[in-house]
């Protein structure tokens, strides 16, 4: 969701390209066969089978897609917060209530946002998330996750850390996009599993143990 890059790390901005080249040759039919399967290895997470509150996004572009999952989520009655980008990149929040809940928005020359067309909850009501479904372009084993540069979750994680907030943090990407290392700022926070089409990593929470992988 963080649609526009600033100054970093080179060897961030090198794998943001390379990853990004990689979905761009990804077919709509691809997108949605992957977002589907992602969907079901996502349901079948205790993270969110336990969830009363899930803050998730809105897929754009060639990025997995996600509406399956929020439908099925919104489906068990989960609460589900959508994102809502404000002109410091900073991200208010909405509920979802279904696909027609939401509103195309476009920022600048931006690709165009789905957002929550209701209600804004403000960007504390993050804090209230159980899970916390974040996009990305890829992570390490460390649990380090890339954005697309644009910052909007480095401050919806540092948010939760002064709230004193612990939800799950789940990156949710293709199965390539899992590698072996991704350059590191003082500031990044590390996501506790991935979610793939083909299967889950579990990083480890603070204070769980060890780090594992459910095909």
């Amino acid at each position: 969701m963080e649609h526009n890059d600033r100054a970093d790390d080179p060897d961030k901005r090198t794998l943001r390209r390379e990853v990004l080249h990689v979905r761009s040759g990804l077919t709509a039919d691809d997108v949605r066969e992957s977002g589907a399967a992602l969907a079901r290895r996502a349901l079948a997470l205790p993270e969110l089978a336990q969830a009363r509150t899930v803050a998730a996004y809105v897929s754009v572009g060639s990025e997995p897609s996600t509406l399956a999952l929020l439908d099925a989520l919104r489906a068990r009655g989960v609460r589900v917060l959508l994102p809502a980008l404000l002109p410091d990149n900073d991200l208010d929040w909405g509920a979802y209530t279904g696909e027609g809940s939401l509103a195309p928005v476009r920022h600048g020359g931006r690709m165009a946002l789905l957002e929550p067309a209701g209600e804004r909850l403000g960007p504390d009501a993050v804090t209230e998330a159980d899970t916390v479904l974040l996009p990305g372009l890829a992570v390490d084993p460390r649990g380090m996750r890339l954005g697309r540069g644009g910052g909007s979750y480095d401050r919806v994680l540092a948010r939760l850390e002064r709230a004193g907030a612990r939800p799950a943090l789940v990156v949710l990407l293709y199965g390539s996009e899992v590698v072996g290392r991704v350059p590191g700022e003082p500031h990044d926070r590390p996501v506790h599993a991935v979610v793939t089409p083909s299967g889950v990593r579990r990083f480890g929470r603070r204070g769980d143990g060890a780090a594992g992988e459910t095909p």
